[in-house]
């Protein structure tokens, strides 16, 4: 009977613990097809919200910069936390800990502070005002951070030999790359992107201390909050959140069918 109970106590453990997390996510969605946002009790279906989203330019605008954002922070982000990664790795020197040390220390500070510190630097130092280069590359080194993990945990267990061989055979470095080492490490530069995407594109902090005037999706609906709650708020949240996880979905699907495979597993 006690080996019984602890199954169910775990399990229940489990179910309320996500519960916990997820309701503030259930309840934006929720909210967001509810006539009165304020209290939705009893519920009253409506779309008012999307359709307001849909036709706020103020939106729309901000939704492509973001984008722009997002995606050039994560394509830099990915790409030097894969060359990082392999510098470390594939190449045993004596300051490979200290480099290590200096990439991932972007997670120990706060996001606030990336984003003062970088604008001062561009003010103080390069008299460069705040603009979307700036803010991207602000965005990529935080994201780096994290991308450089991903690529670490998943190229410890890349067999280099595998370059060795190819250059032997007379593969320069950059077909080498292209045709051998690429295609074993794609999955985890993949990983790389659409995390340092996702941190990007939900920043606030350091985006709004670098772009100036430009407005992202986090730094409108914050500034929209000094008008309280609109229903078009709760309907931007739950889009965000379904696309975030149907990203994650799709990544589930592509690992199940075995289409996408972490790590090198052999020959």
């Amino acid at each position: 009977m006690r080996n019984r109970l602890t199954p169910i106590t775990l399990g229940t453990m489990l179910v309320a613990l996500y519960l916990f997390l997820f309701a503030p996510v259930i309840y934006l969605v929720y909210a967001s097809f509810a006539r009165d946002t304020v209290w939705p009790f009893p519920w009253h279906f409506t779309v008012a919200g999307y359709v307001d989203l849909a036709g706020a330019r103020a939106y729309q605008q901000a939704l492509w910069n973001s984008v722009v954002l997002a995606s050039a922070a994560a394509f830099l982000a990915m790409a030097l936390s894969a060359m990082g990664s392999i510098a470390v790795l594939k190449y045993r020197h004596r300051w490979r800990g200290a480099f290590a040390i200096i990439i991932v220390s972007p997670m120990f500070v706060a996001e606030l502070l990336i984003g003062i510190s970088t604008l001062i630097f561009n003010r103080k130092v390069l008299g460069l005002p705040g603009n979307m280069g700036s803010a991207i590359v602000a965005n990529a080194v935080h994201g780096m951070a994290f991308g450089f993990l991903i690529m670490l945990a998943q190229l410890v267990r890349y067999d280099w030999r595998l370059d060795d061989a190819a250059q032997v055979f007379g593969a320069g470095p950059y077909r080498t790359f292209w045709y051998v080492t690429l295609p074993n490490i794609w999955p985890a530069m993949l990983g790389a992107f659409v995390l340092s995407f996702l941190l990007a594109f939900n920043n606030l902090e350091i985006s709004f201390y670098n772009l100036g005037a430009i407005p992202t999706l986090p730094s409108l609906a914050w500034g929209s909050l000094r008008y309280g709650l609109k229903p078009e708020l709760f309907a931007l949240a739950a889009l965000v959140n379904g696309v975030v996880f149907a990203a994650f979905a799709v990544i589930y699907a592509l690992m199940r069918t075995g289409l996408v495979r972490f790590g090198y597993r052999g020959i």
